[in-house]
């Protein structure tokens, strides 16, 4: 069960057999409990996990009955792509490394979201086996047509471009429908009004790239059945709509037929604070395309660094239409703390789209993308999830029905049951994989979705052998993080011991930063608690029973979990996690 206090926002509660649900009907692979081994069941038990936020930005004076509070879907959901289908959109974004991958998310209004599947929930879907994790499925498009829908995406390392598709959003979706023609990322499909169907991408340029990040935006027409190539692929974008300023990146391409022309939108500038999104339009869908003159159509490149509370790396865009011939813009953006730092992953946000000049405008030029949005679509307001995505929340999982919530993610593809939900408590198996290991650890966690934020976990664990560990993290990616857990040594001493990985040349589990002697009761809970300030975070725990929290560390560095500091594209997510010492160091 999930209890949620919402100060400011889906899915069915999820959990994994290694093969299988929401009241749908659809088994989700990715996480519904079956039969464990028997350590898995007398392993690490968490009896809940709680986290709740507070932004200032969430907090506004607008009528939330006519507008709405921006990122639409806060924390580390990037790259949205949105489709229409009759009165419902979905929204997927992407996830890279972590598993289940390619959240869907339902909407009736564009506002209230909530995730009823994952694209990729079943293990042998895709293999992200040594991967870092910014790797793995990247940027993903959805689309509807003729009562099937389709996303089309790119496991980086891991096979390429592919086609999934489904007669029903919450799945299961097919297996990958694989595109060896198509090279690079970022593929959509696009169908026409005369029956044929097209593949948009982005890959190299015809002739040798110019300069680092000169790329191409590629179309061709594909089977409408298999998806291969019936067509030689044309070149539509060569580097950028002012190729002789050397624009980098051109990337997430999508074309939408308005009338007589095909509107050829993108990413332009790299994910970072040059950040933009252009559009140019045709006659005819191979092209020639014509930029829009007043390009990008939205940026925040513009804006002055020292503002508050900013808005910056704004792109990477997805238009729909309303039911009442509004279109809208879904897009990623990020809330920095300070300069370019956040912990919090790139977001989505949500903007109405003005096409008075004939082209679609996101955001005029000169205007920063606001909190609060006056104007809500035209479907009647939808009711907040169960789960929160947005706004200031405080949000508890209780481990007592048969899945995790959706939004739960591991690190990479389990190939074994580590962990079951039984009694209320969700109960990992120690295993001999660290979470620096770069591999698949005893870890599910979800996403930091604000700045002001804390995860508190109630553990009961008695460490059976020397450097037993088990706790509550707060993890960026396998070079950056902090993990706080209880452990014991040689002589049977019990620990709280606070471990932080800050780089690629650090030892493997990471350095100690703190430790703390204990004497719990067997049986007994032991509470963790990490709270994010900002750019510092603090660690703290409390023996059961007992009313005051004791500090182990404050004021920590939170750089160290920023995108800026560890790179990579993904954002920080609070984790429950278990591991065993090596048997063969």
């Amino acid at each position: 069960m999930v209890r949620a206090k919402s100060i400011g926002h889906a899915g069915c509660a999820l959990a994994l057999v290694l093969l299988a649900g929401c009241d749908s009907g659809h088994k989700d692979a990715a996480q519904e409990t079956a039969p464990a081994s028997e350590a898995a069941i007398s392993a690490a038990r968490f009896e809940w996990f709680k986290y709740s936020g507070n932004d200032p930005a969430f907090e506004t004076s607008g009528d939330l009955s006519t507008g709405y509070v921006n990122p639409v879907l806060a924390g580390f959901y990037p790259d949205p792509s949105v489709t229409r289908a009759g009165d419902d959109y979905y929204l997927v974004t992407s996830t890279f490394g972590y598993f289940p991958g390619i959240p869907v998310m339902h909407s009736r209004d564009l506002v209230n979201w909530e995730q009823v599947g994952n694209v990729i929930d079943r293990p042998g879907m895709l293999d992200f086996d040594g991967l870092g994790l910014s790797r793995g499925v990247f940027a993903p498009t959805i689309e509807f047509h003729d009562s099937t829908f389709y996303v089309g995406n790119t496991c980086v390392d891991c096979g390429g471009n592919f086609i999934v598709t489904t007669q029903d959003p919450a799945g299961p979706w097919s297996d990958p429908i694989w595109l060896p023609e198509v090279g690079g990322i970022d593929p959509s499909v696009f169908f026409d009004e005369d029956g044929k169907v097209y593949v948009i991408n982005n890959d190299s340029p015809p002739e040798e790239a110019l300069y680092e990040g000169h790329r191409a935006i590629w179309i061709r027409e594909v089977d409408p059945k298999t998806f291969q190539s019936i067509s030689e692929p044309i070149v539509l974008i060569d580097g950028g709509i002012h190729p002789e300023e050397k624009p980098i990146w051109i990337e997430g391409p999508h074309i939408y037929r308005i009338g007589d022309w095909y509107y050829l939108s993108a990413a332009e500038g790299g994910t970072a604070v040059d950040h933009s999104q252009v559009v140019l339009r045709s006659k005819t869908v191979t092209g020639p395309y014509v930029a829009y003159e007043d390009n990008p159509i939205l940026t925040q490149r513009d804006q002055p660094e020292d503002r508050s509370d900013p808005i910056t790396s704004v792109g990477h865009a997805d238009l729909v239409q309303d039911g009442a011939g509004q279109w809208w813009a879904t897009f990623l953006g990020v809330r920095p703390y300070e300069d370019d730092y956040y912990n919090t992953g790139r977001e989505t946000f949500l903007l109405p789209v003005d096409w008075s000049s004939g082209w679609p405008v996101i955001l005029p030029k000169g205007e920063l993308v606001p909190h609060f949005v006056p104007q809500r679509p035209s479907a009647p307001a939808a009711e907040a999830s169960s789960v929160p995505l947005t706004g200031n929340f405080e949000y508890v999982e209780e481990f007592n029905a048969d899945r995790l919530p959706f939004n739960w993610m591991t690190l990479r593809v389990p190939t074994s049951q580590w962990w079951t939900l039984q009694d209320g408590e969700l109960r990992l198996e120690p295993r001999p994989v660290d979470l620096g290991a770069g591999a698949q650890p005893s870890f599910w966690g979800r996403r930091q979705q604000h700045q002001n934020a804390s995860a508190e976990s109630s553990l009961i664990f008695t460490p059976e052998a020397a450097g037993e560990e088990a706790g509550l993290a707060v993890f960026q990616n396998d070079n950056y993080f902090y993990a706080l857990g209880v452990t014991r040594d040689e002589a049977g001493n019990v620990f709280i011991k606070l471990r932080r990985k800050a780089g690629p040349e650090a030892a493997l589990g990471g350095e100690e930063v703190a430790v703390q002697g204990i004497e719990p009761l067997p049986g007994t809970p032991i509470q963790l608690r990490i709270t994010a300030r900002g750019d510092v975070y603090d660690f703290a725990y409390r023996l059961d029973g007992d009313s005051d929290w004791i500090t182990l560390a404050d004021g920590l560095d939170g750089k160290i979990l920023s995108t800026n500091v560890a790179g990579g594209f993904v954002g920080a997510v609070f984790g429950l996690y278990a591991q065993a010492p090596d048997a063969n160091p």
